[in-house]
């Protein structure tokens, strides 16, 4: 059964500023070939950090909501880990799809 979720990612592009959408698509492509069926991404902006690990002072944050088997975010988790422009990740299980109520007759 497939559920939804939400992915909060803290992207480090020092130096490649121009080239965020690229990188977003990717994220992206990423998700749909681990079988990810993406419903929303939402490019935020580049925020400050409220402290700097690793002399990263800004994050470029992007939001991805999908729908994925629950045993899929462990591997998500581990190969957006290695990817050296994903800074931070959050996944949250979100609430399933209200429909819309039925007209009235």
């Amino acid at each position: 059964m497939k559920n939804r979720y939400e992915c909060l990612m803290a992207l480090d592009t020092r130096g490649q500023e121009d080239s965020v959408k690229e990188i977003v698509e990717r994220l992206e492509t990423e998700f749909a070939k681990e079988g990810a069926a993406i419903e929303q991404v939402q490019k935020m902006d580049k925020r400050q950090l409220a402290y700097a690990p690793g002399n990263v002072e800004s994050a470029f944050y992007v939001n991805f909501v999908f729908e994925a088997e629950p045993t899929l975010i462990a591997k998500l988790r581990g190969k957006f880990k290695l990817d050296p422009l994903v800074f931070l990740q959050h996944y949250q299980l979100l609430p399933g799809k209200i429909s819309a109520p039925a007209a009235k007759q």
